[in-house]
């Protein structure tokens, strides 16, 4: 691959719904921060040119201690979400071609899905991982009425990363900013403002953690791999 990628790592929210003072990120998940996770998955592909570490303004030095990445640049990030990776995005090198901006919270990203999405790009221009919902969806009224189900096999659940062309991703956050226009993730921006956005299948192992239920679910994920491998070394 001969293309510059950059990855932009969203770090700088809260997460209230984690019932915690501590930042979801910075938890402990089988003894490591949630946010090292991911941070190593990139930085081991020798695809990955540069890794910005978008964080909350006032934990920007405890995360660069945390993650003691050479290769990762750790900034401040903005008031919500897409103001930090829109700032991430700036602090790209101007040479990049691809940029993928994936959740610090999902720390179970795999380097063969971050494979498969960068040749993904380099054919079709935007993609994104997303996965079948597997329940019914209803969609209901304010007052809890059903109005409809949903044709479940249309309707899939998107993940991160989200990879794109740079320049265009950057076109896409100008106009945005230009427009005080919010999305709720990187896809629908370059929707609105660029072209279409094509999906591969991702992993439902690939989730991100919003709720203390999800930590424990992430770590019995953690330990069953742990499992498998060793395991297949001892089988070897």
């Amino acid at each position: 691959m001969d293309e510059v990628v950059g990855v932009v790592i969203a770090a700088a929210g809260k997460g209230q719904r984690m019932k915690t003072d501590i930042n979801k990120q910075f938890l402990l998940l089988a003894g490591q921060p949630v946010l090292k996770y991911s941070v190593e998955t990139f930085s081991a592909l020798k695809e990955v040119s540069q890794v910005v570490v978008v964080a909350h303004p006032q934990e920007v030095e405890h995360c660069r201690r945390l993650l003691g990445n050479e290769r990762v640049q750790v900034v401040a990030g903005g008031k919500e979400r897409q103001d930090s990776v829109y700032l991430g995005l700036r602090t790209l090198a101007q040479d990049t071609k691809l940029v993928a901006v994936h959740d610090g919270a999902r720390p179970l990203l795999s380097s063969a899905l971050v494979l498969s999405l960068l040749h993904k790009a380099t054919e079709w221009g935007a993609v994104i991982p997303a996965v079948p919902v597997k329940d019914t969806l209803k969609e209901v009224t304010d007052d809890g009425v059903i109005v409809s189900t949903l044709d479940r096999t249309k309707i899939w659940q998107a993940q991160t990363p989200q990879v794109f062309p740079y320049r265009s991703l950057v076109y896409a956050y100008e106009q945005a900013v230009a427009e005080g226009f919010y999305a709720t993730d990187d896809a629908s921006l370059y929707e609105r403002y660029c072209g279409r956005v094509r999906v591969i299948t991702g992993d439902y192992r690939n989730i991100k953690i919003t709720t203390p239920d999800d930590l424990l679910i992430a770590e019995a994920l953690i330990r069953a791999s742990r499992s498998d491998s060793l395991k297949e070394r001892n089988r070897q």
